[in-house]
């Protein structure tokens, strides 16, 4: 998307319509999942689709530490522009669910320094970290597996998920399914690792949605494919 030559908004008027879409009912809701925002994600999109790509905006927006101004700058910024450190830093100082996971699979999964950042975080004192180093592992699971040591991948998910903090437990059962769905050779221990670690066995699942249980997510998603 080409940056816009058009005038561009102040930090202020994008502040003051974010306020006017804000519902204390979706803030309700978002709360209890962590996130301190009260925007419909949307109507958040439909502001980025007309603000286009500006990447100075989108700094300065992130600069206000507003969850939702926050999610509308991983919107419209370059995900090419930012500086490996920067992109450290933005990771580290995350704690919005949705702005985490926002960050990491639109702006550094598309990053250069991806990689680097994969080796960087993957074993973070910091869970949070740890989990968004986790996302990118999976990703390479499923379209970059070369290089990686798939069956070191599931030691360290077989030794550490059951005990692993919420997030990051999340991000390693996403490792696991990955696994079991992408690479036959490995499905049976996959299947069997989600088995006996019962991790998400109980996740309440909406009708029409696949569980996160790995046995299940990973026998649905191969019926699938086959």
């Amino acid at each position: 998307m080409a940056e816009t030559t058009l005038t561009v908004p102040t930090v202020a008027e994008v502040m003051a319509e974010l306020a006017e879409l804000e519902d204390p009912k979706i803030r309700q809701v978002n709360l209890r999942h962590g996130d301190d925002h009260g925007v419909n994600l949307s109507k958040l999109r439909a502001l980025a689709k007309r603000l286009k790509t500006q990447h100075p905006l989108a700094r300065r927006l992130w600069e206000t530490e507003d969850t939702a101004a926050r999610l509308l700058a991983i919107l419209i910024c370059r995900p090419k522009a930012f500086e490996r450190d920067e992109l450290d830093v933005m990771v580290r100082e995350t704690r919005a669910p949705k702005v985490h996971d926002w960050l990491v699979n639109y702006v550094v999964k598309k990053s250069p320094h991806a990689e680097e950042l994969r080796l960087a975080w993957f074993a973070d004192p910091d869970p949070v970290v740890a989990s968004a180093g986790w996302a990118l592992t999976t990703e390479r699971v499923n379209k970059k597996p070369d290089g990686l040591d798939l069956a070191r991948l599931l030691d360290v998910i077989e030794a550490e998920m059951k005990d692993a903090p919420d997030r990051l437990q999340w991000a390693m059962n996403h490792c696991l399914a990955q696994i079991g769905i992408s690479h036959a050779e490995h499905r049976a221990r996959a299947i069997d690792i989600g088995e006996r670690l019962e991790v998400l066995k109980d996740y309440p699942t909406s009708p029409g949605c696949t569980s996160p249980f790995a046995p299940i997510w990973i026998t649905e998603m191969v019926r699938r494919q086959r």
